[in-house]
């Protein structure tokens, strides 16, 4: 298995990406020998990561440096910088995903180039009308929600909420082993007929399907209970929902010195990144502030992708409905 990191993307590039494969090959060292464990392939700026690569002294055999011209800053408009920066990490490392030399790629830079890059080469599946980004919400009684869409798609029709619950659900069941995950439509009020026009549209088309376990409106208060595992809503209602828990985790924790294992759960740290789901090959986008630890987490994230098969299943989902349009 081979898994290729932007390492120039983040605010603390590229020594925390480089710390966060070391961090592996430490807590992996029995198994980053064998013909089963990851080799990392390592996109960045030669005169840039040299001086942090000497932290991987003695894994050499670990990990392959792939030497790049330049980087896409995080304020660079994503589709111009990709097509004027061709000799960047993230598109040389999306130009190895798409001929297959790397099994999944990482990044914590620019949001907008991890996704645009990935459309522009891997491709969405044939069949999904937009891929979505989804991230991890704690519950009150332990494990986790997956919210999404949390950023990719501000302004959504019912169809795509409905296929965003479809690569949900498969995602939870697969990847994070929920034999039988439940799915909300994260709403404004629990009863059917609530919510603006896309929620009222999307309810009809979840509860009509057979393709999942649909339970239902869930209010803004029940994000953090056990009512469902997948909840499911457009891009812009995720990101604030996201945002709003990552807020509350800085202000109780760094601002009140609020210790509490339940809040530790909302550190993006403990999970790394969030994976687009619905293109032709497993990325996950960290944070732009990732360290080393949520590297970690991140790489942990792409090897379950790649083991789980999710993308070969995901095809698999959407091909008889191809099939029944022909």
């Amino acid at each position: 298995m081979n898994i290729g990191i932007d390492i120039m993307g983040g605010d603390f590039a590229p020594k925390e990406a480089i710390e966060g494969v070391l961090w592996f090959l430490k807590e992996n060292r029995n198994t980053s020998t064998t013909s089963n464990s990851p080799h990392f392939l390592l996109f960045g700026i030669e005169d840039v990561a040299v001086p942090y690569l000497q932290l991987l002294e003695g894994w050499e055999d670990s990990y392959t440096f792939i030497p790049c011209g330049s980087f896409i800053k995080m304020h660079e408009h994503p589709t111009k910088a990709l097509k004027e920066k061709p000799d960047s990490s993230i598109s040389i490392g999306y130009s190895y995903l798409k001929e297959s030399k790397i099994d999944a790629f990482i990044g914590a830079g620019n949001t907008g180039a991890m996704l645009v890059g990935a459309l522009y080469s891997v491709k969405a599946i044939e069949g999904v009308s937009r891929p979505t980004i989804a991230s991890p919400l704690p519950k009150l009684k332990g494990g986790y929600n997956f919210i999404l869409d949390v950023g990719a798609n501000s302004d959504c029709k019912p169809e795509h909420l409905l296929q965003f619950a479809i690569v949900g659900a498969k995602y939870a069941q697969h990847v994070l082993k929920i034999e039988k995950p439940r799915v909300a439509l994260l709403n404004l009020g629990a009863e059917e007929g609530k919510g603006n026009l896309l929620a009222m549209a999307s309810y009809n088309l979840m509860k009509e399907q057979n393709i999942f376990d649909f339970v239902g409106n869930i209010e803004g208060r029940d994000i953090l209970s056990d009512k469902m595992d997948v909840m499911v809503c457009d891009g812009f209602t995720g990101n604030i929902v996201l945002k709003f828990a990552e807020g509350f985790h800085l202000a109780l924790t760094e601002d009140r010195k609020i210790q509490d294992d339940f809040l530790d759960q909302l550190n993006y740290e403990n999970y790394g990144g969030t994976p687009i789901l619905g293109i032709n090959a497993p990325v996950i986008i960290g944070h732009g502030i990732s360290n080393a630890k949520a590297f970690y987490y991140q790489i942990l994230g792409a090897i379950s992708m790649v083991n789980s098969e999710i993308i070969d299943i995901l095809k698999e989902q959407f091909r008889p409905k191809i099939n029944a349009e022909q």
